[in-house]
């Protein structure tokens, strides 16, 4: 029999629900493997359900324009709700700052790189004047434009493979994408990794993270197994940030996690979305002191010039 206690026997496979893209599709093949590794079951146990998120199939206009991060999570969330699924796998920098109160984030799995890696160029300065950068991401977009104001952005929306076939039809002539998106899909021979000291990457970026029902205490115990510790520290604390800098799909915000022996560093930085203006800010606080995260903001947004300010409502 399969079980982690006696008091908690795995009676029927667990119903793992995950986007359907390629890179979903891979982190959902890592939480299982993780999952079942840390209590000897076999990965029958653990079953995948695909769905194909709205945010998907809508590539044509920016995520901020047709209703945000949400438009990662709703199939899910609603899977969860009606019990259609026992857990969801998301990349935690897609995920909403603020989630409903019934769920859960159980477990945050070791983070992976959390550099973007520039693709079509071999550094921001290499890149001929003028050029086009494809995204749709307010941070990259806003850190380019800082770095570059002679780029020109153009809209770049879809999974990996979609974005590299862009690049390649000649519809821009570099553009971003995630080295963690990039080692999870076995395409590490792509592009040029970025310094995440100069370049900040985006909050939650190369986490995933493992998201039940809070009422659920058995599948949450189950994946207490797998959860990493010191990602999920970070990862909340970078949330914590978010919400309170009152950003949104429009807000470019950019943010490094340090560790220390009993303490994390943040260091953020916040853009008008043209790149003209930067404010950057850093605090040190112990892991799971949500005023930490407070004070960062408010600093942030007391330096912050209209310009930024404007795009970002603060608690």
């Amino acid at each position: 029999m399969n079980t982690l206690s006696s008091e908690r026997p795995l009676i029927r496979p667990l119903k793992l629900g995950t986007r359907a893209s390629p890179l979903a599709m891979a982190q959902a093949f890592e939480a299982r493997a993780r999952l079942c590794a840390a209590h000897g079951w076999d990965e029958a146990m653990v079953e995948i359900l695909p769905v194909t998120a709205s945010g998907d199939k809508i590539l044509d206009r920016p995520l901020a324009e047709i209703g945000g991060k949400a438009l990662w999570t709703k199939e899910l969330d609603a899977w969860l709700f009606e019990g259609e699924i026992d857990f969801a796998v998301h990349s935690m920098k897609d995920v909403e700052t603020i989630r409903p109160e019934q769920f859960c984030i159980a477990a945050v799995l070791p983070r992976a790189d959390v550099r973007d890696v520039l693709v079509g160029a071999a550094s921001i300065h290499a890149i001929p004047p003028g050029a086009r950068v494809g995204t749709s991401a307010p941070r990259r977009a806003a850190q380019m434009l800082h770095a570059r104001s002679d780029l020109k952005i153009v809209g770049f929306r879809g999974n990996v493979a979609t974005r590299l076939a862009k690049l390649q039809a000649g519809e821009a002539d570099v553009t971003l994408l995630a080295a963690a998106g990039l080692q999870r899909l076995e395409e590490t021979g792509v592009g040029t990794p970025l310094d995440e000291h100069e370049w900040l990457p985006a909050p939650a970026q190369g986490a995933i993270g493992i998201e039940c029902l809070a009422a659920n205490d058995d599948v949450r115990h189950w994946l207490a197994a797998i959860d990493d510790r010191p990602t999920h520290e970070a990862v909340l604390a970078e949330r914590a940030l978010l919400k309170a800098l009152g950003g949104n799909c429009h807000s470019p915000i950019a943010v490094l996690t340090t560790h220390h022996e009993a303490s994390l560093t943040l260091r953020a930085a916040i853009f008008s979305p043209d790149g003209a203006e930067r404010v950057e800010a850093h605090e040190t606080f112990a892991p799971g002191d949500s005023a930490g995260p407070q004070r960062l903001a408010h600093r942030l947004l007391a330096d912050a010039p209209e310009s930024i300010t404007v795009h970002f409502s603060g608690e």
